[in-house]
């Protein structure tokens, strides 16, 4: 019997039971390939994380999967494996490579205790989304505030502005047919007051409705920086994941088009350990 141990942390909130969860298993080496998959599906989290020795120049290498697939960067799981690794590490900064490339976390310390996060994202590229009207109707949106566009980063995300945050919680999308359409993910989102409201879709990585989306978070400052409604260099707040009963809380910020950052916290609430034949 083969014993793999992992630690669960709760990501984008500093209280337990509520973010986005992961589970990072911090020394994958022993796993077979042919089990990594077998076992994100287990978890059945947004994302779980393996850890392995740095082969560049990073603290550590990890890699990325959905209860479906393999991603080569996404946010929460970043930071959630920053705060597990780093915290007895006693670092102020961890580097973790990605499939995407080395993402530098910067931790920020409550005395020994790590107290918040700020990731730098890997670069990613925009464009119009071709199968806009499509994606509209089938949100059962009229149109967006600001032009649909899709970023291409970790899962790729498509950007969808609504009138209201009440018109945000109101979405009931047939994930089926949202499948169907778009391997992306779909941000819808809103003004609310002083905070943004958003929602993530990603049926086509086995995730429904992501309780906190750090790879979308980026974007999304940079989407409402490049159209005005925000200066670059402003910080947002975003909320996200009460719709799921996992409230969270993400601050990103869009310095320019090529130095985009996405901060938030966690916590540790569980270790445990599979064995497995």
């Amino acid at each position: 019997m083969g014993t793999f141990r992992y630690v669960l942390a709760d990501v984008f909130t500093d209280v337990p039971l509520a973010g986005n969860q992961v589970a990072v298993f911090t020394d994958a080496r022993g796993i077979p390939e042919e089990r990594l998959q077998p076992l994100a599906r287990e978890t059945n989290l947004s994302e779980t994380v393996y850890v392995y020795p740095a082969a560049d120049d990073g603290h550590a290498r990890i890699r990325i999967f959905t209860p479906t697939l393999e991603l080569p960067f996404a946010g929460h799981p970043v930071l959630g494996t920053a705060f597990v690794l780093a915290q007895p590490l006693q670092l102020d900064e961890i580097r973790l490579e990605t499939g995407a490339g080395v993402v530098p976390v910067r931790l920020e310390r409550d005395g020994p205790r790590i107290g918040f996060g700020w990731m730098r994202q890997p670069a990613f590229t925009w464009e119009p989304y071709e199968q806009a009207e499509e994606l509209l109707a089938l949100l059962g949106v009229e149109k967006s505030g600001l032009p649909v566009e899709a970023y291409h980063q970790g899962p790729g995300h498509v950007i969808v502005e609504l009138a209201s945050p009440e018109a945000v919680v109101a979405l009931r999308p047939d994930f089926g047919r949202l499948e169907e359409l778009s391997p992306y993910g779909t941000v819808c989102f809103a003004r609310d007051g002083e905070t943004w409201k958003t929602r993530v879709f990603v049926p086509a990585h086995g995730v429904p409705e992501d309780p906190a989306t750090g790879s979308a978070a980026g974007p999304l400052a940079l989407q409402l920086a490049r159209h005005g409604r925000i200066g670059f260099g402003d910080e947002i707040v975003i909320r996200q994941g009460d719709e799921v009963g996992r409230p969270s809380t993400l601050h990103a910020v869009a310095r320019s088009a090529d130095e985009v950052e996405v901060g938030g916290s966690a916590v540790v609430v569980a270790r445990g350990e599979f064995r497995l034949p």
